[in-house]
């Protein structure tokens, strides 16, 4: 069955979480490391969205605390767009404010040793997992994300071969 890929965007690292296959539970997949300066490593996201029957992809959008956009922003939405157009798939933006937070306060309290808990991956691969479930859990209830593309109609989908 088709499956969920959350993306948690950062400067040095990319979190990932993926969803169960009935898109109801979110896991952490792991991290992917960015190097300072470079470009995403698209072609690893492209390969694990091919092997785990990804259908949607969700990417958190780090707005500030009042919601606006930031110079961060920006570059978040250009890689969900990249994402989109490379993919063939639609890409969800979820509002990420405070994910770090509470998936720093989710790592520790899972009573891991110091050394592992810090674990800067492991934090990044939790804030993914917390914006795909939020995703996952507005989806059952009809709540419209914003789409990092916007919606084509159906033969431009088709000549684009995203149909």
């Amino acid at each position: 069955m088709p499956r969920v890929l959350a993306v948690d965007f950062g400067e040095r690292r990319i979190g990932l979480a993926l969803s169960d296959p009935t898109a109801t539970l979110a896991q952490p997949f792991g991290v992917l490391e960015r190097r300072a300066g470079k470009r995403p490593p698209m072609m690893k996201l492209i390969a694990i969205i091919d092997e785990n029957d990804v259908d949607r992809l969700v990417v958190g959008l780090p707005l500030a605390l009042d919601a606006s956009d930031t110079e961060w922003t920006t570059t978040v939405r250009e890689f969900a767009a990249k994402l989109a157009a490379r993919s063939g798939l639609p890409v969800s933006l979820i509002d990420e404010r405070l994910t770090s937070v509470m998936a720093e306060r989710a790592v520790r309290s899972l009573g891991l040793p110091r050394h592992e808990r810090e674990k800067k991956e492991r934090v990044d691969a939790a804030a993914a997992t917390i914006i795909l479930q939020t995703f996952l859990d507005r989806e059952k209830l009809g709540v419209e994300e914003e789409r990092a593309t916007p919606d084509l109609p159906e033969s431009a989908e088709a000549a684009n071969g995203a149909g």
